[in-house]
């Protein structure tokens, strides 16, 4: 089954406080994924650290897969988000993000089989995205929200949603 787009809508977040870790493209896997950062932060239980500082409540503790170009450099970053003024513990990172409008797609499809991730998906958003009307942001962050329950309990196929989106002018 191809991933299918079944929502797309416009939400208005919060100004933010990303917290976690920042990666690069040497961090991704053999096959250009960060599939291998996921893991290590489910081993070391690095959301279950920082999940006991207060989530933002619009985030309603999702954890999070942001990206953007910061300059010539692309930034991966995972983790969740926070009100603005949360102090980071030692050995994770921080970045604000600022109060804005999302445009977000719910990628249907089997998390287990890579297809909700890469390109491909990406695209599709992209362009139900702007059948909306509506145009990304300049140097626009992107994100994966892995919501509870959408993502974490599969349907009778198999499949998940998983939140895709970025920000919107």
């Amino acid at each position: 089954m191809a991933v299918e787009v079944t929502r797309v809508y416009r939400e208005h977040v919060p100004s933010a406080r990303l917290i976690g870790k920042r990666y690069g493209d040497e961090d991704r896997d053999a096959a250009g994924s960060f599939a291998g950062r996921w893991q290590e932060w489910f081993l070391n239980g690095w959301f279950e650290e920082i999940g006991k500082l207060e989530a933002l409540p619009e985030s309603e503790g999702s954890s999070y897969g942001l990206m953007r170009m910061n300059g010539d450099r692309f930034e991966y970053w995972i983790g969740m988000l926070f009100p603005t003024n949360t102090a980071a513990p030692d050995g994770y990172q921080y970045e604000d993000l600022a109060e804005g409008d999302v445009g977000v797609c719910w990628l249907y499809g089997n998390a287990d089989n890579g297809e909700l991730y890469g390109m491909d998906p990406h695209n599709l958003c992209m362009a139900k995205i702007a059948e909306q009307g509506w145009q990304q942001g300049a140097n626009a962050w992107f994100f994966e929200r892995y919501h509870h329950p959408r993502f974490t309990t599969p349907d009778e196929k198999g499949n998940v949603v998983l939140d895709y989106g970025v920000y919107v002018k």
